[in-house]
């Protein structure tokens, strides 16, 4: 699937095509949710999930993004990430409406996500907070 921009921009889900050493660097450094995550684990997630790379209008990987999921009822978005210099384009809310639009054929119940800092940026993509937040629970192996 590739979606594209007027601006050149584009979505595009081939596997192939994400630089797997790129995304290693930006979630292992300067993602908060995944500081000092190895090559390997980035590596092994990307090959059980569905991605997303964003790529310039010149082919270079700008940003990324992965899901989790039964394709039936549910999806997990994460690991979404855009360059330092290529923020404020709207590349961020764009990722998340191309992944929930590529995600609506499933008729999937719930698409979930996690952030600390960007709730603005996927409230565009129709995102909201979890109605009941106690129900959610979480275990964490503390890795």
């Amino acid at each position: 699937m590739i979606t594209r921009r007027e601006d050149g921009f584009e979505v595009d889900t081939d596997l192939d095509r994400i630089d797997t050493d790129l995304v290693h660097h930006w979630l292992s450094t300067d993602a908060y949710w995944a500081l000092g995550r190895s090559r390997e684990k980035v590596e092994r997630a990307a090959q059980a999930s569905l991605n997303f790379g964003v790529y310039a209008p010149d082919g270079r990987q700008v940003g990324y993004a992965r899901v989790v999921s039964d394709f039936a009822t549910f999806a997990w978005l994460c690991d979404v990430y855009v360059d330092p210099g290529q923020r404020g384009k709207g590349l961020g809310t764009w990722l998340a409406t191309a992944v929930r639009d590529h995600l609506a054929p499933y008729e999937l119940r719930r698409i979930l996500l996690f952030t600390e800092d960007a709730h603005g940026v996927y409230a565009k993509a129709g995102f909201a907070p979890y109605p009941t937040p106690e129900r959610v629970m979480t275990w964490t192996s503390g890795q």
